[in-house]
């Protein structure tokens, strides 16, 4: 199955697994950052729905108005961030490169080897999503 071309029925029953799925005010930037910043395979994106893979990993967006019967929707906050509290990792992504990539603004803790054997940053995603490219030392 192609993943970019499938039908939502289709997509939807392929899924296997954990599902990681961020609710977000414009899909089509959030994708944008998450491909030009970290690096990963935007496999389709429009106005309402993107999804994206990292080292076999689906990450799927999905926009607020898609989520508008969804109970979730209730919860967000009406400014960002919205993702306080989740970090996402990205494993054997350079931090150093991301970093290097990202403005300056939005990056929280600069590359740095951490004593769990990790050499990891953390970058806040437009949205508010907390992203930690990481790297074994």
């Amino acid at each position: 199955m192609d993943l970019a071309t499938a039908d939502p029925p289709e997509l939807g029953r392929s899924l296997r697994g954990i599902g990681v799925n961020l609710l977000c005010r414009d899909v089509q930037a959030m994708a944008a950052f998450l491909r030009e910043v970290l690096g990963l395979e935007v496999l389709r994106a429009d106005d309402d729905f993107a999804l994206l893979r990292h080292a076999g990993v689906l990450l799927q967006l999905h926009s607020d108005a898609t989520f508008g019967a969804h109970p979730l929707h209730g919860l967000l906050p009406e400014l960002p961030p919205r993702g306080a509290g989740a970090q996402f990792y990205l494993f054997g992504l350079d931090p150093d490169a991301c970093v290097a990539r990202a403005n300056p603004d939005v990056v929280l803790e600069p590359p740095r080897d951490k004593p769990h054997g990790l050499r990891e940053a953390t970058i806040l995603t437009p949205e508010g999503y907390a992203v930690s490219p990481a790297i074994a030392t």
